[in-house]
């Protein structure tokens, strides 16, 4: 069984306030948010945009509910923009993140991507990137992760579904381009599931190099509708593409605890599965994912 002293069970915010989409839980504080996922069980969250910005402000606030702060998104934009304004970014919200108490830093390149704009159709208007926009994205996360090392941090790379990096091909040759020591690889079952790809494939490959991760469920109706009517990757989301742990029809999850436990995974694993909080109470639904992994893992 995977050890209650090397891994972690934590909970995204996303599960009750949505960043990219502010109507979806736009009424549910932060607060609400942090004594819920306390509530269920959990050891920690990532940060949201709802959280405070004062690190003090934070600290007391997952202090009061005994939990702790594991990772925050990070926007990189090597494909789009001078290098320059992702690392002064970085910085900043790396400085941020160590003063909470995170370890892992989860980087996603934004610089080409259609997850955010609902005009858009997430199958057949996703990007592709070119050869040299691997290599600036290559050298571009290197250097992350050497300023996150310099705070006993490790960057956490998030291939996602509708930017340029979502697919076993493109994460193998991304993992080819950068050095194993600096860029570690965030593991996400849902993403990887919409791409088309087996998660558990994905895990047994780079498990070595995973430092983080994300665990949903998704619900194939809502893909094939998604495929059939060419739909954005919003609104996929409002319409449940995910769902937590053991509330899905297409993730093997228990394959994917057997990986991390053979191989003595450590870190944190994170249930993070968007959905309408008005259609799928958050409370509920981070009792029903907890209550699952604890059966299943013994943690």
């Amino acid at each position: 069984m995977l050890s209650p002293q090397e891994v972690k069970i934590g909970c995204a915010p996303i599960n009750w306030t949505n960043d990219d989409l502010p109507e979806l839980g736009g009424d549910i504080s932060f607060e609400q948010c942090l004594s819920e996922m306390a509530l269920a069980g959990f050891d920690g969250s990532e940060i949201g945009t709802k959280f405070p910005k004062e690190q003090h402000l934070l600290k007391k606030a997952i202090e009061l509910r005994n939990l702790e702060i594991c990772n925050g998104w990070f926007s990189s934009y090597f494909t789009s923009k001078p290098k320059e304004e992702t690392i002064e970014a970085f910085i900043k919200h790396r400085d941020f993140l160590h003063d909470v108490g995170a370890n892992v830093i989860g980087v996603g390149e934004v610089g080409r991507t259609v997850h955010g704009d609902e005009s858009l159709a997430l199958f057949k208007d996703r990007p592709y990137l070119t050869d040299q926009q691997f290599h600036e994205l290559a050298r571009g996360l290197e250097e992350l992760g050497r300023l996150a090392n310099e705070k006993g941090m490790e960057i956490a790379f998030h291939y996602h579904i509708g930017t340029g990096i979502e697919t076993l091909e493109e994460i193998d040759k991304l993992m080819e381009l950068t050095n194993p020591d600096l860029v570690h690889l965030l593991f996400d079952t849902g993403h990887a599931t919409v791409a088309g790809d087996d998660p558990a494939e994905i895990l047994q490959k780079y498990v070595h190099r995973v430092n983080h991760v994300h665990i949903k469920d998704v619900r194939q109706e809502v893909l094939q509708k998604m495929k059939a009517q060419q739909l954005s990757f919003l609104t996929g989301v409002k319409l449940g593409l995910f769902t937590v742990p053991s509330d899905g029809d297409m993730v093997d999850l228990e394959t994917i605890f057997q990986i991390l436990d053979k191989n003595k995974y450590q870190g944190w694993i994170v249930v993070e599965a968007e959905q309408d909080p008005h259609n799928a109470n958050p409370l509920e639904h981070a009792i029903k994912a907890r209550d699952y992994i604890r059966i299943k893992t013994g943690l």
